[in-house]
């Protein structure tokens, strides 16, 4: 029996949000995000302002040059957040299969739906309906047999669309399909596949799984099955943490060691009051530093012991800035997160939710 999966995805969320609520915005270019005058990024822009080739975590200033009248608005998260359990809601009326990924997406496995509709795509349209007429905003729908198909789909008609594609035509569309759109490939992944010759599913599927892993590493066995609409991955009702992390990324470029060693420990304190209410300590630190030209570096320590007290996230983070001998180059962005948990604690719906960006 085929699984029954949607994947709902709210149409530029923040920005329709506020859109929503705030009339004058309506009908003109709008972008949620930080100022254009310091180290702003778009969160979400309008579909207005898209036009003009405006995207989400494009640097406000770039977004400014690209559409000078667009209205820049900061972002009201706890608003967000509570328009997001609402449309939660709405989801739970007909499955508890519900597999957020963030505040504005979600999966839903309506196989077996709670009110005995059977049909997946009359559900889709349901939901539709409902945060249309209940929240005033609109979404996208994806239904498909599997997540991945499923999420491709959801992305097809957008705004306010709905595509399914069933079993039987689940391969000649993964042929056709350009590999940028693959799960997991990149903009490495992608060059390196043009590069072979790869282009669509098609040319993926002329490999043997042999050669792809070979190519690819593990993240070849997957290719080689969703080439072919094979995705065994269920949907999730909750997810197990990962990694927690800060960063900032800082008004203005920093190249002295010890603004950037205060910074560090500020941060640490913080991820230290994160693991804290989550009850979590972890075995492996990494540092993350983005340079003014945009390179990136991380570096990592897994220590013996799983941490979670600010003295030794402080010693052992501060240790890792200390090893990366910056040389007074200029840092846009410093980072410190933790992973390799010792004991995962499953969240709730509202708790599973991922962590916003510090935009400005």
């Amino acid at each position: 029996m085929h699984r029954k999966i949607i994947h709902i995805d709210m149409d530029a969320f923040y920005a329709s949000v506020e859109q929503r609520d705030f009339p004058e915005y309506r009908g003109k270019p709008l972008i949620v995000g930080g100022p254009p005058e310091g180290r702003g990024v778009v969160a979400t822009a309008s579909y207005e302002a898209r036009r003009f080739g405006v995207r989400s975590a494009m640097p406000s200033r770039k977004a400014r040059e690209l559409c000078p009248h667009a209205l820049f608005v900061a972002p009201r998260f706890e608003v967000y957040k509570q328009v997001s359990h609402r449309i939660r809601e709405i989801f739970r009326r007909y499955t508890p299969l519900i597999e957020p990924l963030s505040l504005d997406e979600a999966y839903l496995d309506v196989t077996e739906d709670t009110q005995g509709i059977g049909s997946a795509i009359e559900i889709a349209g349901l939901i539709r309906k409902a945060i249309r007429e209940e929240l005033q905003l609109t979404a996208s729908a994806g239904i498909s047999v599997n997540k991945f198909v499923a999420k491709i789909a959801s992305d097809m008609n957008k705004p306010d669309g709905m595509t399914f594609i069933g079993p039987s035509r689940i391969e000649s569309f993964m042929e056709q399909l350009p590999v940028e759109k693959f799960f997991g490939v990149g903009r490495v992944t992608a060059s390196k596949m043009r590069q072979m010759g790869l282009y669509t599913g098609m040319d993926v599927k002329k490999l043997s799984e042999t050669d792809l892993v070979r190519h690819f590493g593990k993240a070849g066995q997957f290719f080689y099955k969703i080439v072919r609409g094979i995705d065994e991955r269920v949907v999730k009702p909750s997810r197990e943490i990962k990694s927690i992390s800060v960063e900032d990324t800082f008004r203005h470029d920093v190249e002295e060691s010890g603004a950037l060693l205060d910074e560090l420990l500020q941060q640490a304190e913080r991820l230290s009051e994160r693991l804290e209410k989550r009850q979590l300590k972890g075995k492996t630190l990494t540092l993350k530093i983005k340079f003014s030209d945009f390179k990136q570096i991380t570096r990592s320590r897994t220590l013996p012991q799983a941490v979670a007290d600010p003295e030794t996230v402080k010693r052992v983070g501060a240790e890792l800035l200390e090893g990366l001998q910056l040389g007074g180059r200029p840092v846009r962005l410093l980072g410190l997160g933790i992973s390799n948990f010792h004991r995962h604690v499953i969240p709730s719906p509202s708790e599973a939710l991922p962590g916003q960006l510090r935009l400005f």
